[in-house]
């Protein structure tokens, strides 16, 4: 058999993505071990790290050891560990923090990416199949990682709050977040929009804590936090109707009667904002394609959604009864793409 010229350096590279599994445990343990926040301040030794997370010194220092190769931590000449600045988007109290993304790997969801193969074979959430119930209904029992999970969606937002705020939503007078988790969106678009009055939706094991934030952002005596599913009903009369992150978690046909009973719930002139991830449309090649196909993985092994392109949320959208109206592409590469009732202004 003929091989390539670089087979063996393929080889190589081959065992580094095999091996990113590792990778991945190891950024987790530091998160939960809080080692970035500990490292906040001032450099800290192996030793001291020790003492401050209440393992052993030889193992931790493997481990930090590990992190300097990805680079997330430097070790200095005087022996102590100090963050990098790509190691300090794991601090917990940082924008954009990717601290509760690492405890998420380093929990339930990322054994249920380890469960990927059974998910072949069976077509179902590997997520169910260790568990014995769905994600939604395990997060509801659960509120550890509801509290974690919700932490990282806040995070994520962060890195696009800016880039939405442009997005002219602060016209809208009354704005409903469907499916709005803890508030962390909702919120930030009040602020920016102070003329303009919030509907939060979502389960009854999340909205309290949905309060508590909108109330700590200065905004919860113009945000109303509601309960109930939104495969039943949402909010009627609001201007704006917002879907964040939301439909990549369900099957075609629950995302065709989520957008039902949104269409139902929505007068004639409101907008309609979905904001997702989006897949290429061809072959998959490069960085972002390779987040989007990895949240894909995720989707399938943990809910039974996918990512989907444009134009797959196109043809629900339509197949909802909404046409599209305009598609804006953030830096982040999620997509936001308004649509609304067709032949409405």
């Amino acid at each position: 058999m003929e091989l390539d010229s670089g087979h063996y350096d393929h080889a190589v590279k081959m065992r580094m993505l095999i091996l990113g599994r590792l990778a991945s445990s190891a950024v987790s343990a530091a998160a939960a071990l809080r080692i970035p926040d500990l490292l906040a301040e001032r450099s800290l030794t192996a030793a001291e790290l020790s003492l401050r997370t209440g393992t052993p010194p030889h193992p931790l220092r493997r481990l930090l050891t590990a992190l300097v190769a990805f680079e997330v931590l430097d070790e200095q000449p005087d022996g102590a560990f100090a963050l990098t600045p790509f190691g300090t988007t794991l601090r917990s109290d940082v924008p954009g923090s990717a601290w509760a993304s690492a405890r998420l790997a380093g929990g339930e969801v990322g054994r249920s990416w380890d469960g990927l193969l059974e998910t072949l074979h069976t077509g179902r959430p590997a997520f169910d199949e260790i568990f014995g119930l769905d994600f939604f209904t395990y997060l509801g029992r659960d509120p550890e990682l509801r509290s974690v999970f919700y932490a990282s969606q806040a995070s994520d937002i962060e890195v696009t709050l800016e880039q939405l705020k442009s997005l002219g939503f602060a016209d809208h007078p009354t704005i409903v977040d469907v499916g709005g988790g803890d508030g962390a969106l909702l919120a930030h678009l009040l602020i920016a929009a102070p003329a303009s009055r919030g509907v939060l939706f979502d389960r009854p094991a999340v909205v309290e804590k949905a309060r508590v934030r909108v109330k700590a952002a200065g905004v919860g005596d113009r945000c109303a936090v509601v309960a109930g599913d939104f495969f039943s009903e949402v909010p009627e009369g609001g201007d704006l109707y917002v879907l964040r992150d939301i439909l990549h978690d369900w099957t075609d046909k629950l995302c065709l009667d989520l957008l039902a009973v949104c269409r139902r719930a929505m007068p004639a002139h409101a907008t309609l904002a979905i904001i997702e991830r989006t897949a290429d449309e061809r072959a998959p090649r490069g960085p972002h394609a390779r987040m989007v196909s990895l949240m894909d993985l995720y989707m399938m092994s943990v809910v039974d959604g996918r990512e989907r392109t444009a134009g797959e949320f196109g043809r629900l959208l339509s197949d909802a009864g909404f046409e599209v109206r305009a598609r804006h592409r953030l830096s982040s590469g999620a997509m936001v793409i308004e649509a609304g009732t067709p032949g409405a202004t």
